[in-house]
């Protein structure tokens, strides 16, 4: 056995020994809490102060008194079984009759009304119900609060916890309906809606519940692919929770959902779906820009229309493209020759400077006349 093991089965051992646990187990037969213990002290100093009131002062009867209400609350807090009652009380009267006898009537009564009467006071807490058997059959049901129960004769099956129960549960290397293995972890929110079914119809509800979820869990993997796994989470949870409050509802335990927190793959198959993914969308990218040239390329075709019987704006459009090539940070601009012989570019800039040139005014008559008589020759 490795050192790890040997402090988890410790541990356990120290836990079983705790006693909130004990009192919640099948082998306690009451819960004996503070208010027990103040009532068996209170009772024994009584009794002492009864004693010595009615007798001579005795340092065993002061002895017997304070150590029973020291030592035997500590010793019920531990094992809380009417068999220990028994065995204390008896011990403790022995001791009181033979020491004090013949004045041990007072003590005698008052070891045995605090050994059954403190421990018959029992209280449960707001969130519980007690499930009370009397002579092994039960009896029944005691609500938050307190309640009495009859010596030696009843028993606390369980103080039934009825709040919302949180349990984690997992399924490690499950295959997959497209025989993947997958380790999944879930929790389970359930509650005891019926504490006397819960005890009396099974036996450690507690663990039948994580159990029966476990199960249920790698059914649910088994029937889904790995797709359906990782993207449909809340639909799986709900089956589980379907199969399994119809299980755990016959217990007297409800099951409110099944929640799935992580599903993990082999890493190799995770690289392998990286990749997948990755290469989706390449080629996602790929479609989607092949898609707007040809939308680009339908553009243009539509424009085409437009400018193929009115050459006009073809050029007027080309010297647009000009005008904006040398707006943006230059003052010169390349263009193909090919482009200048289509759009007439050439042609259109010599007619406007010969306009310019026919247009502008003239300054001085002399000059005018000197073109006049140029043109007469």
């Amino acid at each position: 056995m490795s050192q790890t093991q040997l402090q988890d089965q410790i541990t356990k051992t120290l836990k079983g020994f705790s006693p909130e646990i004990f009192a919640t187990t099948l082998r306690a037969d009451f819960r004996f809490a503070p208010i027990n213990m103040m009532i068996m002290v209170v009772i024994f100093v009584v009794g002492l102060a009864v004693h010595l009131s009615l007798n001579e002062f005795s340092y065993y009867a002061v002895g017997i008194c304070l150590g029973s209400a020291v030592v035997f609350p500590l010793i019920l807090r531990i094992f809380q079984v009417w068999e220990t009652t028994i065995g204390l009380g008896t011990l403790a009267g022995l001791v009181a009759f033979l020491y004090l006898r013949p004045d041990s009537v007072i003590l005698l009564i008052t070891i045995v009304l605090a050994m059954l009467l403190a421990p018959s006071i029992q209280i449960a807490y707001q969130w519980e119900q007690a499930v009370v058997l009397r002579f092994g059959k039960f009896k029944g049901l005691r609500k938050s609060g307190l309640f009495f129960l009859m010596p030696v004769i009843d028993k606390v099956a369980e103080f039934v916890d009825q709040r919302i129960r949180v349990s984690d549960f997992s399924a490690e290397t499950t295959l997959t309906s497209d025989t993947v293995p997958v380790s999944v972890d879930a929790i389970a929110f359930w509650m005891v809606w019926d504490p006397q079914k819960a005890v009396l119809e099974v036996e450690k509800f507690k663990d039948a519940v994580v159990l029966s979820a476990q199960t249920a869990l790698r059914n649910a993997i088994g029937k889904h692919d790995l797709a359906d796994l990782l993207s449909q989470r809340d639909r799986l949870g709900q089956e589980i929770q379907t199969v399994l409050d119809e299980k755990t509802n016959a217990w007297g335990v409800t099951t409110q959902a099944v929640e799935i927190r992580d599903i993990i793959i082999p890493k190799g198959l995770e690289d392998a779906m990286s990749r997948q993914a990755q290469a989706e969308r390449e080629r996602q990218s790929r479609i989607i820009l092949g898609t707007a040239e040809t939308e680009i390329a339908e553009k243009f075709a539509t424009a085409s229309e437009h400018y193929k019987d009115n050459p006009v704006a073809l050029h007027l459009r080309a010297m647009n493209m000009v005008y904006e090539g040398l707006r943006q940070k230059g003052s010169m601009i390349i263009v193909p020759s090919s482009a200048v012989e289509t759009m007439g570019l050439g042609a259109l800039g010599g007619l406007t400077a010969f306009d310019r040139k026919n247009l502008a005014p003239v300054d001085d008559p002399e000059d005018a006349g000197e073109e006049e008589n140029d043109s007469e020759d």
